[in-house]
C-alpha cells in the first residue's frame, strides 16, 4: 500500500463520490477509479459498492476506513509535529554546570531579560556528554578534549577566606605554610573546586584539618563568617564578600588560580541561539573577571 492510495481512499470515503473528490484530490476520475481498484485488489476485497449513482462503504470498507483514519491523520502530522520539535530543541540548551555555578546563575537570568524564548536545561553531572554548553574546571590531571568545540578559558586566582579577628589582622597576603594548623571548612570531596584547593595543599606540604564540608558554597561563606574556620574562595566565580567579618587574602606561596572552561558544541540542526548564549556567557566572564581584578587594584591601593 503507497500513502497516495490511502489518502485517496479516505477522500472518497469521505465524499462517498468518485467525481467531487478527484476534484477536491485534484486529479482525474480515470486516474482516481484506477488507483481505487489497484488499493482493493491489492487488500482482496471490496471497498465500495454502487448505489445508484453514488458509491458507499462495503463493510471492509468501512472497517478499513475506522482503523486507517485516525493512523493516517498521525502520519501526515508527522512533519508539522517534528518541525515543532525542532524549533523546540533549537530554542533549548542543554547546559552543564560544574564550576562556577552561582555566576552561570547570574547569567542565565540576566540573558533571558534578552531572549525570553530561550530554554535552558541546567545539569550538574561529570557522565554528561550529550549538552550544548559546558561550564567545567580545568583540573591538574585532565586535558579537555577540544576536537571541533569551541572552548573559552578564563582564568581567576584562588584567595584565602578568614574571619577578620585579631590574628589575621593587618595582612594583605598569606601562605599556605602559615595555615597549616588552622581549621578548614570546605566544599565537598566531590567539587572541582575542592580538587583543586586539595591539589595546592598537597604541592605545600600541608594536610588540611577539615572540620565542615557542604555542597553549598553559602553555607560555606556562613561558616567562615561564624570565626569556625578558613576556606579557599574563589576571585570572581563566587559572590562577594558582604560580611564584615571575612576578609579574603590573596595567597602568594604557592599562587593558586584555576581555569574555567566553557566548552560550546554544535549539537543542533540551528545553534544560533546556542551560540548566541555562549558568545554572552563568554563576554560575561570576561566583564566580571575584569571587573573584580579592578576591584582588588583598588582595594590594594586603599591599603
Amino acid at each position: 500500500m503507497e500513502l497516495t492510495q490511502l489518502r485517496y481512499f479516505l477522500k472518497v470515503a469521505e465524499l462517498q463520490h468518485i467525481t467531487r473528490a478527484a476534484q477536491e484530490l485534484n486529479i482525474v476520475q480515470p486516474a482516481l477509479t484506477q488507483t481505487i481498484h489497484r488499493l482493493e485488489n491489492e487488500l482482496g476485497v471490496p471497498l465500495f459498492a454502487s448505489k445508484g449513482r453514488n458509491i458507499v462503504l462495503t463493510e471492509y470498507g468501512r472497517y478499513f476506513y475506522d482503523k486507517l483514519s485516525p493512523l493516517l491523520t498521525e502520519i501526515l502530522d508527522l512533519p508539522e509535529q517534528l518541525h515543532s520539535m525542532s524549533h523546540l530543541e533549537n530554542s533549548t540548551i542543554h547546559l552543564n554546570v560544574l564550576a562556577a555555578s552561582s555566576l552561570v546563575t547570574q547569567a542565565i537570568i540576566e540573558y533571558q531579560r534578552i531572549d525570553d524564548s530561550l530554554h535552558i536545561q541546567l545539569n550538574q553531572s561529570e557522565q554528561m556528554d550529550l549538552c550544548d554548553i559546558c561550564v567545567t574546571t580545568k583540573l591538574f590531571y585532565q586535558e579537555p578534549e577540544i576536537k571541533n568545540d569551541s572552548v573559552f578559558v578564563c582564568t581567576e586566582n584562588i584567595f584565602l577566606a578568614v574571619p577578620d579577628i585579631p590574628r589575621f589582622e593587618g595582612k594583605t597576603s598569606i601562605s599556605l605554610e602559615e595555615i597549616k594548623n588552622e581549621e578548614f571548612i570546605s566544599l565537598s570531596g566531590a567539587k572541582q573546586f575542592r580538587a583543586i584547593c586539595d591539589k595546592y595543599c598537597r604541592n605545600a606540604g600541608i594536610k588540611p584539618n577539615i572540620i565542615f564540608e557542604s555542597d553549598s558554597p553559602a553555607a560555606v561563606k556562613n561558616m567562615i563568617a561564624a570565626n569556625m574556620g578558613v576556606g579557599f574562595w574563589p576571585e570572581f566565580s563566587w559572590e562577594k564578600v558582604e560580611n564584615k567579618r571575612v576578609k579574603l587574602l590573596p595567597i602568594t606561596d604557592p599562587l593558586c588560580s584555576r581555569d574555567i572552561l566553557i566548552t560550546y558544541k554544535k549539537n543542533k540542526t540551528d545553534n544560533s541561539k546556542a551560540e548566541n548564549f555562549y558568545k554572552y556567557l563568554k563576554r560575561y566572564f570576561e566583564i566580571t573577571a575584569t571587573r573584580e581584578m579592578a576591584t582588588q587594584a583598588v582595594d590594594v591601593v586603599h591599603k
